[in-house]
């Protein structure tokens, strides 16, 4: 129980650090706006071809930064989750014996 508790810990402090990765990366241009939860494929690049890097390569390149970066969010917060169940499930456990 006590190695769970320190898992959640840990897992929080990623998450915070991955979450202050993605604001940078937000900041970084003003059309990616201020989510942290959604991918951001809905954001045009300038021009006509929307995924290829003909035309915005550099807003290209940190759209699919910044996507990765929201996927490892996602499997870490998922991962927190699952942990968070253990580690609750472990708790009853405790309180009811």
């Amino acid at each position: 129980m006590i190695f769970s508790f320190l898992i959640l810990i840990a897992i929080y402090f990623l998450h915070k650090y991955i979450t202050a990765w993605i604001t940078y990366y937000n900041s970084t241009d003003t059309r990616f706006g201020n989510s942290i939860w959604r991918w951001s494929y809905d954001y045009q690049v300038q021009g006509k071809r929307d995924i290829s890097e003909l035309d915005d390569k550099i807003f290209v390149k940190k759209r699919r930064i910044r996507n990765r970066t929201v996927s490892l969010m996602y499997w870490n917060f998922f991962l927190g989750f699952t942990v968070s169940m253990y580690f609750l499930s472990n708790l009853l456990i405790l309180i009811l014996h």
